[in-house]
């Protein structure tokens, strides 16, 4: 008998935990659904279609830096640096397909070709699955676009990447000629080779910082390359400049000296327009927040729309969902402002306590704030006075 209770009772204890474990899973698989629409939704707002690369990056499971070496060769497939397993990738790439029906979004493969001076394909996936390469290339068009936009989105995307050249923080062998250098590099499949085995020894060095010079002397060259250098402080590679041939520098730099009066002014248009521009949309984030928080006094409303729209400033008014007035992006403005202006919690973040318990101490005050804030204040709701009477 108590052989059979014990059975009986480990039978009731599976089935329990397995209950709980198709519960977690599916409540995992729930936000996960909701990240990635979100994550699609930011993507599709800042250019028109979406991409798994772009519901990866937005999920934060791949850093764009990681998209750039890999588009130089190094790795080789792109899940060796996507920071979750290969299975649950799949299953992202799925509820993408799936969002993307919903909304009428149209299929589109486009190619991936390496940034490399022999041309080849880029590998997503170390199993090199035919579906699920095809998934990775499949870029999601908007249905507004019409035949010319999308005949640009397609020729843009098969262009082949910039060469790029790294300017090599040590010395390293090169892998055609054996010997040791200490100057720039170029990353091929053997491993990195000088300038003078690439054939790439005759261009120029030009330094960024004129933007007009560096992108007509690109276009005036046949051939030329982005100059990199590895960062330790930012972990990141950055742009030094370009190499170009001597020839199509010299006649372009003649072009920019003839038209650069011409040039200054149409900077000064620019600086103008996107002043307009910003001022615009802080008065369109001001009035959203209103909308939103009616109890909110105007000229806080317009102090968090200056805020959280500076351009450059990376926050969440500059954003994709920012600059649509998407109400979350609004509610995160107004969040973070209330948080900072209205609680203690840039006095607790210096007294050494770490953000998430300085948050959850503040969280109820936030809540309070926000609540009184949705609520119209009572003089809009008030009946005006009646002139006649008074």
């Amino acid at each position: 008998m108590c052989g059979e209770a014990n059975s009986r009772l480990e039978g009731k204890v599976r089935w329990r935990w397995s209950l709980r474990s198709a519960a977690v899973a599916a409540e995992s698989d729930m936000r996960l659904q909701r990240r990635v629409g979100r994550a699609a939704e930011d993507a599709l707002a800042e250019h028109e279609f979406v991409s798994p690369i772009d519901v990866l990056c937005g999920l934060g499971w791949l850093h764009p830096s990681n998209v750039e070496r890999w588009r130089r060769g190094a790795p080789a497939v792109l899940e060796d640096v996507v920071f979750i397993e290969p299975a649950r990738i799949a299953t992202a790439i799925g509820l993408l397909q799936a969002w993307a029906s919903e909304r009428g979004l149209q299929p589109s493969e486009h190619p991936y070709p390496a940034a490399s001076r022999t041309p080849r394909e880029l590998r997503f996936s170390a199993s090199g699955d035919p579906e699920l390469e095809q998934a990775y290339k499949t870029h999601w068009l908007s249905p507004d676009l019409n035949q010319t936009q999308r005949a640009r989105l397609t020729e843009r995307a098969a262009r082949r990447p910039d060469l790029v050249v790294i300017e090599p923080q040590k010395a390293f062998t090169c892998s055609v000629c054996g010997a040791e250098q200490t100057g720039l590099l170029i990353m091929e499949d053997p491993g990195p080779v000088c300038m003078a085995c690439a054939d790439m020894d005759h261009l120029v060095f030009l330094a960024r910082g004129d933007t007009a010079l560096t992108r007509r002397a690109r276009a005036a060259s046949g051939l030329s390359a982005i100059v990199v250098r590895f960062s330790r402080a930012r972990k990141r590679y950055e742009r030094q400049g370009i190499l170009v041939e001597a020839d199509a520098l010299e006649r372009v730099e003649a072009e920019c000296l003839a038209d650069e009066q011409a040039r200054a002014r149409r900077r000064e248009r620019d600086t103008l327009r996107r002043a307009e521009q910003d001022l615009d949309l802080q008065e369109r984030i001001a009035g959203e927040i209103c909308c939103l928080f009616p109890g909110c006094p105007r000229e806080r409303a317009s102090e968090i729309a200056r805020h959280t729209a500076v351009r450059g400033s990376g926050r969440v008014g500059r954003s994709a969902a920012g600059r649509a007035l998407q109400s979350e992006a609004i509610e995160l403005a107004v969040l973070a402002s209330v948080r900072h202006r209205d609680t203690r919690y840039d006095e607790l973040l210096m007294s050494g306590v770490d953000r998430a318990t300085a948050r959850a101490r503040v969280g109820d005050e936030v809540a309070s704030t926000l609540r009184a804030w949705r609520t119209a204040p009572p003089s809009a709701h008030a009946p005006r006075p009646d002139p006649k009477q008074s």
